[in-house]
């Protein structure tokens, strides 16, 4: 069976740069480790007055054709996940085609378009959906352009305001790829929640703790669930384990909970039970809450043991490089840290051809899914192509006052001269470019 996955990434961030220490701690009068630590950010990419999903996107999208010399003609279907969409009818697939359409001579009227919409899971929905388009074999040889597009913004004042986040993650999906190879096998966790939601709003309404829970359980049950399809999982199985990360301070309970999850019954949890006992069994237990808490005890002892800290270091750590910089992307928070993780193994020269990666995909609302990816041999030239350390480099740092202003500038609710506004200027890039007369969002190519 010929081999479908990830042939190409590139990844376009916001941009202008908020430092979480240096200017948004001091403007709420908050210590710095509040969110170097605790949050596990240092600062957050914003989008410039000209930007938005659809130039970001689409910049994205742009850089990745012509550096792998395609055509309109070579893709077959163009999805975009976000959760920022600004129309409920026309989708953003629409938009980015058209921006594309100004810079290559050909169109893309036989292409299929749409939008994904499972908050921050949809990203790694619409790739699931251009593996089936291709192995249904109703691709015609062709590609898909998966792009995951956002700007995760909360309302100032919100709790989850230093979270805060804007960029695109562009994939192409193919036949014979040269980044990783997708599984058959998937696990899901899936559950009618009300953690985080936006009921036509901009800015989302949070449940932050019951998220972090609904999160774990989510993410509990599709291990499971790939376990009783894929066999079960021991830690060793995976080189990298990108999760969804809407704040590394998350994906650190994760972890946890994988690791102890994967070591139950094996040499590892015995190795360890010298020291900190082995797992507790709910059958040991008279009640449910005095199993949770015996279990919340080991955990955080685990946590604490070389073994963990190894693990860890090789396996989760390298995959929240690029987070800890851009902030959270929603829909794609989880294929920025794949490509972190593949940019750590490069930079420190690490042969990953034919390692398995083991993805955790979230959204709210919620459900969580489990897959795994097989490193193809193209992978160091694919990951050496990115541009993301220039983008970081070269981003604008914004004051907290400038901070207010470029807030308010992507409210929705506020009226604002988009040009005007600008902190810096577009180059070789799709810009915003004001509105049509019935309400549509226009936009030209800034040579």
């Amino acid at each position: 069976m010929t081999a479908v996955g990830i042939d190409a990434i590139e990844i376009r961030t916001g941009k202008l740069e908020l430092d979480l220490a240096e200017t948004f701690a001091p403007a709420k009068g908050d210590d710095p480790e509040k969110y170097t630590k605790g949050l596990g950010l240092h600062a957050s990419s914003f989008p410039d007055a000209y930007e938005d999903i659809v130039t970001m996107g689409a910049n994205a999208a742009h850089r990745l054709m012509e550096r792998k010399g395609l055509t309109p003609a070579d893709i077959g279907r163009i999805d975009v996940a976000t959760e920022s969409a600004f129309d409920n009818s026309k989708p953003v697939s629409t938009y980015i085609a058209g921006c594309l359409e100004q810079v290559f001579d050909e169109d893309f009227h036989h292409a299929n378009k749409g939008e994904r919409k499972f908050a921050c899971v949809a990203g790694t929905q619409s790739i699931d959906d251009a593996y089936n388009w291709i192995r249904a074999g109703r691709h015609r040889g062709r590609s898909a352009l998966v792009i995951a597009t956002d700007t995760a913004l909360y309302a100032r004042g919100d709790p989850g305001e230093a979270t805060q986040g804007a960029g695109a993650v562009a994939m192409l999906i193919s036949e014979d790829p040269d980044v990783v190879e997708l599984s058959t096998e998937q696990g899901f966790g899936s559950a009618d929640e009300t953690d985080f939601l936006k009921p036509n709003q901009q800015f989302p309404s949070v449940d932050g703790k019951r998220s972090v829970q609904v999160y774990l359980a989510r993410m509990r049950e599709a291990v499971r669930d790939f376990e009783s399809v894929a066999g079960t999982i021991h830690p060793d199985d995976f080189t990298l384990l990108p999760f969804h990360t809407p704040f590394p301070g998350m994906v650190r309970k994760a972890a946890a909970l994988a690791y102890r999850h994967t070591i139950r019954d094996t040499e590892i949890e015995e190795e360890l039970a010298e020291d900190i006992g082995r797992q507790p069994r709910p059958e040991a237990f008279d009640s449910d809450e005095a199993y949770v808490d015996a279990m919340g005890e080991y955990t955080d002892e685990l946590v604490e043991t070389d073994q963990y800290r190894d693990w860890y270091d090789r396996v989760v750590d390298p995959t929240l490089e690029i987070s800890r910089e851009v902030g959270n992307w929603y829909t794609g928070s989880v294929h920025v840290a794949r490509a972190s993780g593949l940019k750590h193994a490069l930079e420190n020269d690490m042969d990953l051809t034919g390692a398995t990666l083991g993805v955790a995909s979230y959204g709210s609302g919620a459900q969580a899914e489990v897959h795994a990816e097989t490193v193809q041999s193209g992978w160091e030239d694919e990951i050496a192509a990115l541009n993301v350390d220039e983008q970081l480099d070269n981003r604008y740092s914004i004051s907290y006052e400038e901070y207010e202003h470029i807030h308010d500038v992507h409210n929705h609710d506020k009226d604002t001269d988009a040009e005007a506004e600008a902190f810096t200027p577009p180059e070789g890039e799709f810009v915003f470019d004001g509105w049509g007369r019935m309400g549509e969002r226009k936009y030209r190519y800034v040579e």
